[in-house]
């Protein structure tokens, strides 16, 4: 359901925008559509309170917990969508939520679980915004990062979509709108142009644009130089820093090198550099560095001057960082159908 379509929706069945607004601050903060005071002055038109059971059960199906999976950095949600897709929302410390913006991502980075499908399709404004108000029935929630599944970038119209309806009706601070991104030129032109200005997160993971090409395959060819730059454009022009993204891998991008690096391309610039050490895949022979020597290389960054934040892993002690879930759950699908069949999976492709 696009955001558009409910809004020509509503207007059919008589909403004047006083309604549509209500009817949308409802909906994104996890109340029912008729809550709060009946006065003469907001009362609904016969026709739309009369279809409100139908357009609730409509919204609700967007987005449904399929399970739970509550961990010491946050609570993992695997959320089926209507048609039964699933994707990945994470309700964060702080009151912040990490929301998905595609089933599955075409950009294959090497470390990542989410892309080892490739892209399944596209979520519509709808399906991101429904996360958000899915969350809220559960707790707060005053900030909304696109982290999760999917590049933004590849469905920058919904996303932007969802993200001026967030900033407007569901009341989330401008600059707790956090969108993030490999680097795809089309965001630095779209920006400016948004009613609602979020901030923004920059998957950098190395400063060799050689590397860049092996570790994010179908990335833009941009230059990390030119990646920063443009951020930090962006960072002077909203008032917000970036955050720069960095998963830390041992004996790839932990480096001299990369820390000289990340020195000269960030040093004055407005920006946050967040490292991530990397949450172990099955399947996949990257490790993440020693936590000392995580801990030396944030120290390092802060002395010379990059304002840099240890982060861990999302999602460590349940196995659940992006894409992971959904593809153990895909994996248990498989191993109870061949059960049912009477046959066994191969262990080494299906290894639980």
């Amino acid at each position: 359901m696009e955001i558009e379509l409910l809004r020509q929706h509503l207007r059919a069945l008589g909403a004047r925008p006083s309604h549509e607004a209500r009817l949308l601050r409802a909906w994104l903060q996890g109340h029912a559509l008729d809550a709060g005071p009946r006065t003469e002055s907001n009362r609904l038109p016969k026709t739309l309170q009369a279809a409100l059971p139908e357009l609730e059960a409509a919204l609700g199906a967007l987005a449904r917990v399929r399970s739970e999976h509550p961990g010491e950095d946050g609570t993992r949600l695997l959320v089926e969508l209507a048609d039964g897709q699933a994707v990945e929302s994470v309700l964060l410390p702080r009151e912040g939520l990490c929301v998905s913006t595609q089933v599955g991502c075409a950009v294959g980075c090497v470390f990542c679980m989410t892309g080892k499908d490739g892209l399944l399709r596209q979520l519509d404004s709808g399906e991101i915004v429904a996360q958000v108000a899915l969350a809220r029935r559960l707790r707060r929630v005053h900030k909304v990062v696109f982290m999760g599944m999917g590049e933004p970038a590849h469905n920058l119209d919904a996303v932007v979509a969802a993200i001026e309806l967030l900033g407007t009706e569901g009341a989330v601070p401008h600059k707790n709108l956090v969108l993030s991104t490999v680097g795809d030129l089309r965001v630095f032109e779209r920006l400016p142009q948004m009613r609602v200005k979020p901030a923004l997160a920059l998957s950098l993971h190395t400063t060799c644009a050689a590397l860049r090409a092996e570790l994010l395959p179908r990335a833009p060819r941009i230059d990390p130089a030119e990646l920063v730059e443009l951020g930090e454009a962006w960072a002077r022009a909203s008032g917000y820093p970036i955050q720069y993204q960095w998963t830390l891998i041992e004996g790839v991008n932990d480096g001299e090198d990369e820390l000289e690096g990340i020195v000269r391309l960030l040093a004055g610039k407005y920006a946050v550099m967040n490292m991530i050490p990397f949450n172990r895949v099955d399947g996949l022979d990257y490790r993440r560095p020693a936590a000392e020597r995580a801990a030396e290389i944030a120290r390092r960054l802060h002395r010379a001057g990059i304002l840099t934040k240890l982060r861990q892993s999302a999602g460590q002690d349940v196995d659940g960082g992006c894409g992971q879930l959904r593809a153990r759950e895909a994996r248990l699908a498989f191993v109870r159908r061949e059960e049912r069949r009477g046959a066994r999976p191969a262990a080494s492709r299906f290894e639980l």
